[in-house]
């Protein structure tokens, strides 16, 4: 059996072009971010070199995200939102594994800023996203 190769870059754009068009409309996530990214573009831009550089290991990404989610009004339940849009997204972009595994992702990279903003130490909660009917 074969492994599934990796997403391309590509991919993610695409990837994430479509995650944070749904952040934005987001009734729970869109307030939290909307009024602190002022230019989404370059955003969405430091995004795609943040997910290639856990994905693929370029090493394109300088930010710190803790940094950056420290001061946020973030509770768990944005986690949870944040985790099942994110879930729902990459099914809709990328084969079956490839999705997994960007899932799989998401969970590490959540529950490391879980842990370091001080939520909950439990595992996130992915929340059932009751408009799309998708359990994440």
């Amino acid at each position: 059996m074969t492994a599934e190769p990796l997403p391309e870059r590509g991919d993610i754009v695409r990837l994430v072009d479509a995650f944070y068009d749904k952040v934005r409309r987001d009734a729970v996530l869109g307030p939290v971010f909307n009024p602190i990214v002022h230019d989404w573009d370059e955003h969405k831009a430091a995004l795609v070199r943040f997910w290639a550089s856990v994905t693929l290991g370029v090493r394109e990404y300088r930010g710190n995200p803790m940094a950056v989610h420290r001061p946020l009004p973030i509770t768990d339940e944005h986690f949870g939102r944040w985790l099942g849009l994110w879930r729902l997204t990459v099914h809709e972009v990328l084969p079956p594994a490839q999705a997994e595994l960007m899932y799989e992702h998401a969970m590490h990279i959540g529950a490391s800023l879980r842990y370091g903003m001080g939520l909950d130490r439990s595992r996130p909660k992915p929340l059932k996203l009751p408009i799309l009917g998708v359990d994440a």
